[in-house]
């Protein structure tokens, strides 16, 4: 009688030894992923700036206004990521010549993983309205779909879908980069809805689930997205 129960109880302390180790083991597989997945560098570019307004929206205001409170936004979000460190061209009313070409030197000097410059779009035409997106490397084309999906969908714009263009911010960054002209700020319509809170903070987010779309198809494709 004594031998069986000392053999149930010798049972029953493998069962829990074998337990803690599984656990244990599944706990340190776990942090061991966090530990080695690559951190994602991603700069955001507030276009214009300073004496650069860029363009006057229908109401007067400026473009520079428009993208530093977006990006800001969009940084907010990006900061929530723990595998995400994201960093601004500029994040005041700060004057960036584009003679010195600072916006791609700097995420050049960094070895950014991902470049996104923002703008608002003017037209002589104010009824023109639509979301758009340019590249020029022939490996920025998949990131900036990415983008314009996501931005395209927040904003309810026209689609006006992504183009190849010889913009020196996207040609210059030797990483996947792409400049969002989120709306028409010379369209009224459009021009009220985009200073408005809500409006932005829906683009901001959609830039950020456009930013991990693009990082899960490279993953899933087994391509990863540090090699460029």
């Amino acid at each position: 009688m004594k031998k069986q129960i000392l053999f149930v109880i010798l049972i029953i302390v493998s069962i829990c030894i074998l337990s803690a180790y599984v656990n244990t083991n599944e706990v340190s597989t776990g942090e061991s992923y966090k530990e080695h997945t690559p951190i994602l560098k991603v700069v955001i570019d507030a276009g214009h700036g300073g004496q650069d307004v860029g363009a006057i929206g229908d109401s007067g205001q400026y473009e520079k206004n428009f993208t530093l409170s977006v990006a800001k936004k969009v940084v907010n979000l990006l900061e929530q990521e723990p595998q995400i460190q994201v960093y601004m061209t500029r994040a005041d009313d700060s004057f960036i010549s584009q003679e010195s070409r600072y916006r791609p030197k700097y995420a050049n000097k960094l070895n950014a993983d991902l470049f996104i410059s923002i703008h608002g779009n003017t037209f002589s035409d104010s009824n023109v309205s639509g979301t758009e997106t340019f590249y020029y490397h022939e490996n920025s084309q998949t990131f900036a779909k990415a983008i314009q999906k996501h931005v395209a969908e927040a904003t309810g714009f026209k689609d006006r879908g992504t183009t190849k263009k010889d913009l020196f911010v996207v040609k210059d960054t030797k990483m996947p980069s792409a400049l969002i002209e989120v709306g028409y700020l010379t369209n009224p319509q459009d021009e009220s809805k985009m200073w408005t809170d809500d409006f932005q903070n829906r683009v901001a987010a959609s830039i950020v689930e456009g930013i991990k779309d693009y990082r899960a198809e490279l993953e899933k494709q087994g391509q990863g997205i540090w090699f460029f």
